[in-house]
């Protein structure tokens, strides 16, 4: 298993030959491949490794008899040979050149023919297979200008394409981030545009969401002990209280120990088991939060694209502990406390900053289209409705809005909205919400708004509605489920299909329900004059 890099920030490499890996420059490494198959330049492998793994990243020219001093690593390192000494056996000589272009990090050499020499000296040859050293033949027709400009031709290609590449990965993720199941849909766009398998982990180190193919057992427990090494240590208390009086003003006991610190952990490492290359990035949430991602290749824009889908788990995942949370807090301790909700409503805020509150809200009742949804889906919601007041209530998210804030539809979402409401009559509004839920998904819409018009009923009293309601439906008071499937039967028009898909019964059941409702209230439900006086009791109720 390869060593452990840890991408910790800006630091200063320490002077001399005892680095541990000579710099490249922040560019694509250009295939050596790419290079021989340039029929323009006509270059000819003659020893050393080759595959798509040998890879230059840029261009030199010297003639000088020790390069080391010159070259920073990468390099294909271009000589017509002029510092060869003019010995009968040079043997000596290239097998120390070639060593100390190896150890200088020199990706390839490249040897001109002409004006110099007529052919590649065997011993070269033999030198460069020695050390595993790419050699090149350059023919006489090709310069090594020409040669350094199609280095920088292919890695300015090399770039592009992974700019593409990149930008792509970014939009996806984006358009990932903002579906109903956002993380486990980020996940999986990860996974696809990586080749690999991606894994969100909790603050106790377990794997709350997964995408892609599984790893083997090996690699898996490889890539969680690499998610250790950047997950935050969290606090572990209070720091003690500073002392007071003569005794702050002292000298430091010079034999006490020092206060114990911790070390800060790395935002992002990189390891490699097994022939799998694993990635672990801390979410910048600090809760613990880590994401982690294991590929049999690494690509450049690889990183990039991996730190973007950070980015954006980190903004799902991430708690704002905020003067408004706290506000939120306040409240529901308060209405735990027995106040009323009157009471607390001002606590809660406009939602849009403005600190101006008249108390009003919409109740937005809201089902996924697919799946059920978890506390990650309800947040996202939250947020496209403008609102932090979210409750996730099993398969249903309730979400209180502003009244100033209408709510839209939200892809991947079917909505039920209630009419604004203050605080007195936010349970009614929950009520008018779960409603209008009820017929969006009868209807197959997107979005339902609970019908606001005074109508003719607006006519009555109210205390006389009321009254004459319960008067009417006496007979099915303590059958609430009779009361609800007749109340979503009589607005659906009557459609036995559309009130089961709304009610979530068979239909059968809702005819066996409307049935006995009709015994039970001596009433011709065929008769319109009866069904418009019990739709009035109903909506009074």
């Amino acid at each position: 298993m390869a060593d452990i890099r840890a991408d910790t920030g800006p630091s200063s490499k320490a002077p001399g030959p005892a680095a541990a890996a000579p710099p490249t420059p922040p560019t694509p490494p250009v295939p050596l491949s790419a290079l021989l198959a340039r029929e323009d330049l006509a270059l000819r492998q003659l020893a050393g490794p080759v595959g798509p793994d040998v890879v230059v990243h840029w261009a030199h020219t010297s003639e000088m008899a020790d390069p080391f001093p010159y070259l920073l690593g990468g390099e294909l390192l271009l000589t017509a040979g002029v510092q060869i000494p003019d010995t009968p056996s040079p043997d000596t000589f290239f097998d120390a050149y070639v060593a100390r272009v190896v150890a200088a990090g020199g990706a390839a050499l490249g040897f001109g023919l002409a004006p110099v020499h007529d052919t590649v000296p065997d011993a070269l040859v033999t030198a460069c297979d020695a050390h595993g050293l790419p050699l090149l033949e350059v023919p006489p027709g090709t310069t090594f200008s020409g040669v350094a400009r199609a280095v920088w031709q292919l890695m300015a290609q090399a770039r592009l394409a992974e700019l593409r590449r990149v930008t792509e990965a970014q939009q996806s993720l984006a358009a990932a981030a903002a579906q109903p199941d956002p993380v486990p849909s980020v996940l999986r766009r990860l996974a696809q545009r990586l080749g690999g398998h991606a894994v969100l982990y909790g603050p106790d180190g377990t794997g709350i969401a997964t995408a892609g193919r599984h790893p083997a057992p090996a690699v898996a427990e490889a890539l969680r002990n690499l998610a250790a090494v950047v997950r935050p240590i969290p606090p572990a208390g209070p720091a003690p209280a500073a002392p007071t009086g003569p005794a702050a003003a002292g000298p430091a006991d010079p034999g006490s120990p020092p206060a114990p610190t911790t070390p800060p952990r790395p935002a992002s490492a990189t390891d490699t088991a097994y022939g799998i290359h694993l990635s672990a990035y801390a979410l910048g949430s600090g809760e613990g939060f880590v994401l982690g991602v294991a590929a049999g290749r690494r690509e450049g824009g690889d990183h990039t694209i991996a730190s973007v889908g950070a980015v954006l788990l980190s903004l799902l995942t991430g708690e704002h502990h905020s003067g408004a949370g706290a506000a939120r807090s306040s409240a529901l301790v308060r209405l735990l406390l027995g106040a009323a909700p009157q009471e607390v409503a001002p606590l809660l805020g406009t939602g849009a900053g403005t600190g101006e509150d008249d108390g009003e809200r919409i109740v937005v009742h809201a089902r996924p289209e697919r799946q059920t949804p978890d506390t990650v889906a309800a947040a996202a919601l939250g947020t496209a409705l403008g609102s932090p007041l979210v409750d996730l209530d099993g398969e249903v998210v309730r979400v209180l809005v502003p009244a100033g804030q209408e709510p839209a539809p939200v892809p991947g979402w079917t909505l039920g909205v209630s009419a604004p409401a203050g605080p007195g009559g936010w349970p009614a509004a929950d009520t008018q919400a779960a409603r209008a839920l009820a017929r969006a998904r009868a209807t197959r819409v997107p979005l339902v708004r609970h019908g606001a018009r005074a109508g003719l009923s607006g006519l009555v009293p109210e205390a006389e509605a009321r009254a004459r309601a319960r008067d009417l439906l006496a007979p099915l008071a303590a059958r609430p489920a009779l009361v609800d499937t007749l109340r979503t039967w009589l607005s659906l028009h009557g459609s036995w299909d559309r009130t089961a898909v709304a009610l979530g019964v068979h239909r059968n059941t809702v005819r066996q329900r409307v049935a006995r409702g009709a015994r039970l209230l001596g009433a011709d439900l065929d008769d319109p004059d009866v069904r418009m006086e019990l739709w009035f009791a109903l909506r009074h109720c």
